[in-house]
């Protein structure tokens, strides 16, 4: 019989993690996210485990990408702890706990550039490796 969460109805727990970057990656795939990509950040920050990083064309295609990520999410069982930047548009942060979603329009990916900042968590963890 499988255990029951009294505490919450939402999945939690590592070994959701993998789970729940496909189902970001797939519902921004869905919309046409373009250049999707996945940070690992495991260990490194209490942020979260892993941003996903998408690019949408307009701030509607960021809009539409949003909402396809925190629907998709939520079909999944996996609670959605805040959306920031919706109104706007140009940069659309989704809070899923241990995976951070990042939905950009494209001056606004190469102006902040996470990759290049949390991309350096990614490329010293390999090198201890």
């Amino acid at each position: 019989m499988p255990r029951s969460n009294a505490t919450s109805p939402f999945r939690t727990g590592r070994n959701a993690l993998p789970e729940l970057v496909d189902i970001v990656r797939t519902a921004a795939e869905d919309k046409k996210g373009e250049d999707i990509a996945i940070l690992d950040l495991d260990g490194r920050t209490i942020v979260a485990d892993a941003f996903v990083v998408v690019t949408g064309r307009s701030k509607i295609q960021t809009r539409s990408i949003a909402d396809a990520v925190t629907d998709a999410a939520r079909e999944n069982g996996f609670a959605v702890a805040r959306t920031e930047g919706y109104a706007d548009g140009g940069w659309i942060l989704i809070d899923l706990g241990p995976v951070v979603a990042h939905i950009f329009t494209p001056e606004l990916r190469s102006f902040y550039n996470l990759e290049r900042l949390w991309g350096r968590v990614a490329e010293a963890r390999a090198a201890e490796s």
